[in-house]
């Protein structure tokens, strides 16, 4: 089966199956004996046939052998004719044949609606996680002129653990005890970065550095955080219908959280009103907190978090006076074509006029992932906080 026709199954055959099944949910089981009833195949036959009417029914139809596919982050739509799939290189363009747009229109509906979101005239766009995990987001004609959007991005099944950070040169190799630390001697920080740095697969790696006794509140819009740790407890945003009502955002889940007796509050990505409560919690004893943020440098994280702190209301000197005594550090990914990478370790500080400040620690060699880089001006103070020579010594 070549690659445009993967994924695509006999239309005949799909209504045949689908009017022998009892479930509108049904499982690859069910699947196979209803394949196996309605056509004469061998056992590879039934197999491939099952696998082709399981994307129709319930998966991604003609995409999901590239969300299948080791490696696949994301599989882009621009509507008929124009697939594209990224493997850690950037999106490339592929042969898959989604057909018209019509069709199209028919699988993101499909899609939305095994999310639980409405996708219609009424509601032209939805962002929601797909039952196995997958971030969808769809956008319909007119708001997209040349066709219906798919935009689909494949989680990571499991957590890199730290070793494999420095294997995979995302993370110099003499930084490791320094992040270990940080996490053992529950400071609080965020990692930031741009879209596609890794900034989440970074969290997951050093949550899982966390102590097994510690319970993480995990708060994201969509579950995307797989931390390798005995007690992790999600709390995931609900959007509201189309009216509007109904919707549950970041910031009403980390209020929840603070009522949960979590060790730790992690928010999946800081970008809205939720930085308001999360400082707030981080002032009051709720000791290594972390999150994640959008930020081009280090040193644009101020200026973001106090973007953030206006949607809430918060003025400049009331987010750097929080943000000051809440954060300890900020650990900066960016993607450099398939490579990404930790740059830069900062120490989060207040200038003397109070405000927020984020000072270079350690920063990595941009030619030479291995090499320890430099060391900043804020590494004594991210030294010092993290225990001093005596515990930590210097990269």
């Amino acid at each position: 089966m070549s690659r445009r026709e993967a994924g695509r199954a006999d239309p005949r055959l799909v209504d045949d199956v689908r009017s022998g099944l009892s479930s509108a949910a049904p499982d690859r089981a069910d699947l196979a004996v209803a394949v196996a009833a309605s056509r004469v195949l061998g056992s590879g036959g039934v197999l491939r046939a099952t696998d082709a009417v399981h994307a129709q029914l319930t998966g991604a139809g003609p995409l999901q052998p590239l969300l299948d596919a080791p490696g696949t982050t994301d599989v882009l739509v621009n509507g008929p004719g124009s697939v594209w799939v990224d493997r850690g290189r950037g999106p490339e363009r592929v042969a898959v044949d989604v057909g018209g747009e019509l069709q199209l229109r028919a699988l993101a509906v499909r899609l939305a609606a095994a999310a639980g979101r409405r996708l219609d005239d009424a509601s032209p766009w939805a962002d929601a996680r797909l039952p196995d995990g997958v971030r969808l987001h769809a956008v319909l004609p007119p708001l997209s002129p040349g066709g219906t959007l798919l935009s689909l991005r494949v989680p990571r099944r499991r957590a890199f653990s730290l070793p494999e950070l420095v294997e995979a040169a995302t993370l110099p190799p003499s930084w490791a005890p320094v992040v270990s630390a940080l996490v053992r001697r529950r400071l609080s920080f965020l990692v930031s970065g741009g879209t596609g740095s890794g900034k989440t697969t970074v969290l997951s790696a050093l949550l899982g550095l966390a102590d097994p006794a510690d319970r993480l509140l995990l708060v994201e819009d969509a579950g995307e955080l797989v931390p390798d740790h005995p007690h992790v407890v999600r709390l995931q945003a609900r959007h509201g219908n189309v009216e509007g009502a109904g919707a549950v955002g970041l910031d009403d889940l980390v209020r929840q959280a603070l009522r949960m007796r979590p060790d730790r509050i992690v928010v999946g990505e800081c970008r809205g009103a939720e930085v308001r409560d999360l400082l707030a919690a981080l002032n009051t004893g709720h000791e290594g907190g972390c999150g994640t943020v959008h930020a081009n440098t280090a040193g644009d994280v101020p200026a973001r978090l106090e973007a953030l702190g206006a949607l809430a209301g918060l003025d400049r000197r009331a987010v750097g006076a929080q943000a000051a005594s809440a954060l300890d550090a900020v650990l900066h990914l960016r993607r450099d074509g398939e490579r990404r990478r930790v740059v830069e370790l900062a120490a989060v500080t207040a200038s003397a006029e109070g405000a927020l400040v984020v000072v270079p620690a350690l920063v990595a060699d941009p030619a030479d992932p291995s090499a320890p880089g430099r060391t900043g001006p804020g590494w004594p103070l991210l030294a010092a906080r993290l225990g001093g020579p005596s515990a930590l010594e210097r990269p």
